[in-house]
């Protein structure tokens, strides 16, 4: 949708505020999911306001004895740690909520005895909220907070079919019959797993204030009447397009003069900037000089050709924009951490060519 650009690094004074995770046997971990997804949203949201001096979430996932998951491998690992970008530490940022999910049972009598089970959860809930922490319940999970003795009085969202079970073992609870997520003070609560995006729009709300709340809510929610107003707005030329800046425009510049010489000047006219200001550009959201950046890109090439084709390191050197094959392995190297052979050698998708070769008896 846009052009390159580099998350803003939070700074180190940045506000954190951290959500426990607990996940037990029986929870339903894809709501714990979705809902670190909601967190990492409101993160973007709140660096592209604010920059570095954004406030921000973390979260930990725990186990029922409250003690940290371990990472996950690959691309999840950001479910059981920080966010990709934050410089604290997972368990970092000031304790501010718990959040439980629903979690898997037949029936009611189900329900109540995986809450007797985890009643160490339980306690820990109520140590939270005595600490002025807020819990927020998907659910059934409803039961797990209910169970803290600590939440008399409060209004709480369940699906319809939980409420006559969930009123029986806790009568001193109101339950709300004609919304799905309920904010009531230090308990939010929703009905089901479709109403997570307003309960973390009003996390949102209760950390970092109503203005960012109304930017996630308009994020968050699917709006028909936006949908159509900005295909109208793009349809009659009013919405340009997100590349159109001048680091987008360099960068596209790039991308298709990579075997071309660098030329600074050029690089300038192509992005309709002066060369200080491109220069200003670069440093400020890619923290790199043009020439660093594309050295970088012609290093994407690089590897590329090296995997999928048999060109000698001379030949790609040239395709990506070097003249002098030695000053290419420098900067390769550079760049990559070892040479174009030594690259090809572990990376190559192509059989050596003599591999080829069908001899005839």
């Amino acid at each position: 949708m846009a052009a390159p650009s580099v998350p803003s690094v939070p700074s180190a004074t940045a506000p954190t505020f951290r959500i426990d995770i607990p996940l037990l046997p029986e929870s339903a971990a894809g709501n714990a999911l979705q809902f670190i997804d909601l967190l990492r949203s409101a993160n973007v949201l709140a660096s592209l306001r604010a920059g570095a001096a954004s406030p921000r979430f973390t979260w930990r996932v725990l186990d029922a004895a409250g003690r940290p998951l371990m990472a996950l491998p690959g691309p999840l690992a950001v479910y059981s740690q920080a966010d990709e970008g934050t410089q604290d530490a997972p368990s970092g940022g000031l304790a501010y909520a718990l959040f439980l999910p629903s979690f898997h049972a037949a029936d009611i009598p189900g329900i109540r005895n995986v809450a007797s089970g985890h009643q160490r959860l339980s306690r820990q809930v109520g140590m939270a909220l005595d600490q002025g922490q807020r819990v927020l319940t998907v659910g059934n999970g409803a039961w797990l907070a209910a169970s803290s003795g600590r939440l008399q009085d409060r209004q709480a969202s369940l699906p319809w079919f939980y409420m006559a079970g969930f009123e029986r073992d806790f009568p001193g609870i109101h339950l709300v019959t004609d919304q799905d997520v309920t904010d009531d003070g230090p308990w939010l609560s929703c009905a089901l797993p479709h109403g997570l995006s307003d309960m973390a729009t009003a996390l949102v709300r209760h950390a970092m204030g109503d203005e960012l709340a109304q930017v996630c809510a308009s994020v968050f929610r699917p709006d028909p009447e936006r949908a159509r107003a900005a295909l109208q707005a793009h349809a009659q030329q009013h919405i340009p397009a997100t590349r159109d800046s001048t680091l987008a425009r360099a960068i596209a510049f790039m991308e298709s003069h990579l075997d071309q010489p660098y030329s600074l000047a050029r690089l300038a006219e192509a992005a309709a900037v002066s060369p200080r200001t491109l220069l200003r550009h670069f440093q400020l959201e890619l923290s790199q000089s043009p020439l660093d950046h594309l050295h970088s890109l012609r290093c994407a090439r690089a590897k590329v050709l090296l995997e999928v084709t048999l060109e000698s390191v001379p030949s790609i050197a040239v395709a990506c924009g070097y003249a002098d094959p030695a000053a290419f392995r420098r900067i390769f190297v550079r760049y990559t951490g070892m040479s174009p052979a030594e690259y090809r050698k572990r990376h190559a998708l192509r059989a050596p060519r003599r591999r080829w070769r069908v001899e005839v008896r």
